[in-house]
């Protein structure tokens, strides 16, 4: 019998739900969603990515991903932070992304904002994996239940305060938390996913920045 939250894929293999067995969708859980990141590109790129799904699903985003990238010279933030009123109106003219403009200029004002952070702390990896939480913060089994009811934690709500005490924006307590849950600060792959195990794995090989 399948754990609640949990369907089976073709391969034989169990996955979190949420990938409604979309292929595109499943690879980007299998192969992306948890693993633990330290590229500076792709965390500023996912914080933000994370902000333009406000009121949206991630599929939407995840579909537009090279769209954003085009749009935003790659999330290269030392170079986003360098956009002016020409390279704002150009995106919000770009049909290919979210053409929100409150998250556009929000990323380019993040962008200045992550160099700020990369100054301070050496690096934006040494500054969000320091909000790793520990054991007792997380739940001692994450399935299907636990996982729904969880859309924060209080890490995700220190960590964005702590933002936008510094100036970011479109970093509420829910985008922080979907942020670290794909970036691999925390597992919440559902327990009997393939995928869960693996990742266990990854994070405890991983040397922290």
């Amino acid at each position: 019998m399948i754990a609640e939250g949990l369907i089976r894929g073709e391969d034989g293999l169990d996955r979190c739900f949420w990938h409604g067995g979309l292929e595109d969708y499943r690879r980007y859980h299998d192969e992306e969603w948890g693993r633990p990141v330290t590229d500076e590109i792709r965390l500023f790129e996912k914080i933000c990515l994370e902000g333009f799904q406000s009121g949206l699903s991630w599929l939407t985003i995840l579909r537009k991903r090279e769209n954003f990238r085009a749009a935003f010279a790659g999330f290269d933030f030392h170079q986003v932070a360098r956009f002016g009123d020409d390279d704002i109106a150009r995106c919000l003219e770009d049909a290919g992304i979210i053409r929100h403009r409150g998250k556009i200029v929000s990323t380019v004002n993040n962008a200045r904002r992550a160099i700020d952070l990369q100054a301070e702390f050496g690096s934006l990896s040494r500054y969000f994996w320091s909000y790793e939480p520990d054991t007792s913060e997380r739940p001692p089994r994450m399935d299907y239940a636990t996982l729904r009811a969880n859309p924060t934690s209080p890490t995700s709500i220190r960590l964005s305060k702590d933002l936008k005490k510094r100036g970011w924006s479109f970093v509420g307590p829910t985008t922080v938390y979907a942020f670290m849950q794909a970036m691999g600060l925390v597992n919440d792959h559902i327990e009997g996913c393939c995928c869960r195990a693996r990742n266990e794995k990854l994070r405890s090989e991983f040397i922290r920045p």
